[in-house]
């Protein structure tokens, strides 16, 4: 498969200046905080809706992904809420989902165009596609050790080798339409939900399937591995979110409180807090009680992606509105 040249805006030095602009640092209060949470900056450059969002490993890198045609990448400095640079002509079609390697080095897209696309996260060049969906590219997860990328969409769910950047294979395909996947923390288990309620989880080293179960009455919208490793967070277009115990496979608690499709969900890395995106802007749960401890309004349209920053003092969150907001207690000026 040869790699396809795409036209790119790159910055020269991109990477120092990325790192050098940081100057908002939230208090270090994590746990509860977002009881609190205030907005702290809208961003806007966006020409729709936006469909995906991802954080760099250290926080300092925000990138969003443009749907529709748009087919934009933009990259953010959170702290601050400027704008860094663009991907300008990123790919196609809607881009359906980010995300940026645990190691720091690659940022992934994928798209309703059918392709897998990585860039350099050093100066956000292309490096190359991967080609072998057939249809729209809905999802991707990569493994703890950034080496296996997963994809799925609507025609099943492939494996990608991304450091030597080549396919390893196809999981599952012509299945049910893949819209969302995840990987656990220790890079064993992979899970995935389709349009039909339906959860599987894989066993990642040997591709077998270990378990299947219709968790929801509508389409799966996103999962997520608590931090620890213990429960599977799934939340659907049936309007609720539901928290499975992975070891025994039981519904532990369901999360009854949106009006509408449940767009997305973002742990935040202390494995506290839940958020929750739809119509009626962002919800925020308490993880252990279940308990809605905060809603966020700030969105004039549903709310379409949200992300925890890895180090967990900031909530970004994207929407119809062709904004992204920025979520967190204001730093205490002295």
């Amino acid at each position: 498969m040869a790699a396809v040249a795409l036209p790119v805006t790159t910055w020269e030095g991109f990477y120092n200046q990325a790192h050098a602009a940081i100057e908002l640092t939230p208090n270090s209060q994590t746990t509860n905080s977002f009881a609190n949470a205030q907005l702290l900056y809208t961003l806007k450059g966006h020409n729709g809706t936006v469909k995906s969002l991802a954080f760099s490993p250290d926080s300092k890198i925000l990138v969003s992904g443009g749907a529709e045609n748009e087919g934009v990448i933009l990259v953010w400095n959170p702290a601050n809420g400027k704008k860094l640079g663009n991907i300008t002509k990123a790919h196609k079609a809607a881009v359906e989902s980010l995300l940026i390697s645990p190691d720091g080095q690659t940022l992934v897209s994928c798209s309703d165009d059918n392709t897998i696309n990585l860039w350099s996260l050093k100066n956000f060049k292309f490096s190359r596609s991967f080609v072998g969906h057939t249809s729209n590219v809905l999802s991707l997860a990569v493994s703890p050790d950034s080496k296996v990328l997963v994809s799925g969409g609507l025609d099943g769910i492939r494996l990608w080798d991304l450091l030597q950047q080549r396919p390893l294979g196809t999981l599952v395909s012509f299945d049910n339409s893949i819209y969302t996947l995840a990987i656990s923390a220790d890079g064993q288990t992979l899970a995935s939900g389709d349009n039909k309620g339906v959860i599987k989880l894989w066993n990642l080293t040997t591709g077998k399937l270990i378990s299947e179960f219709v968790a929801h009455s509508n389409a799966v919208s996103a999962v997520m591995f608590t931090p620890d490793g213990q429960t599977l967070v799934t939340a659907s277009r049936d309007r609720t979110i539901k928290l499975w115990n992975i070891n025994t496979g039981e519904l532990a608690r369901t999360l009854i409180g949106h009006n509408n499709w449940v767009n997305a969900i973002a742990i935040n890395s202390d494995g506290q807090t839940l958020a929750s995106a739809g119509r009626d802007g962002i919800k925020l749960w308490n993880l252990t009680t279940g308990e809605l401890i905060n809603t966020l309004s700030g969105h004039t349209d549903w709310v379409s992606a949200i992300a925890f920053s890895p180090n967990g003092k900031i909530l970004a969150s994207g929407g119809f509105d062709q904004q992204i907001k920025i979520w967190g207690i204001p730093l205490k000026r002295n």
